[in-house]
């Protein structure tokens, strides 16, 4: 539902991680960015929204549009939503480089997309 919502909102690099073996915050982390402080925001009240009409609210929300990134905390699963550059500068795929990706890019491990990431920078 975090995805989709983010999605509905041209989130960019979405993608869903199983953190369960690597941490104890959460089960899984939704990861998202946008390319404008707006388009975070949206991002941000479009999971909001779509999980609070499953009935389903934060314990906690955390960060800023200013601050390039909004947390997100339903216990189990954590939504992260980025401004592109803060995502690059925080770099959560290479931090829990060790999660599966629940979903994201079909067929592709967290490692491809850390390198495809190193990538594009170099371009």
């Amino acid at each position: 539902m975090a995805r989709a919502a983010a999605e509905g909102k041209k989130a960019q690099d979405v993608l869903v991680l199983d953190v369960r073996e690597l941490t104890i915050i959460a089960d899984y982390f939704v990861i998202a960015s946008g390319t404008s402080r707006t388009q975070v925001k949206a991002i941000a009240d479009a999971v909001l929204n779509e999980l609070k009409e499953q009935g389903i609210l934060p314990r906690h929300r955390e960060g800023s549009v200013e601050g390039g990134w909004i947390i997100l905390d339903y216990a189990d699963t954590v939504v992260h939503v980025f401004h592109a550059r803060e995502r690059e500068y925080y770099d959560l795929e290479r931090l829990y480089r060790g999660a599966r990706i629940v979903e994201g890019r079909a067929g592709q491990g967290l490692d491809g997309v850390c390198a495809e990431r190193r990538e594009a920078r170099r371009s």
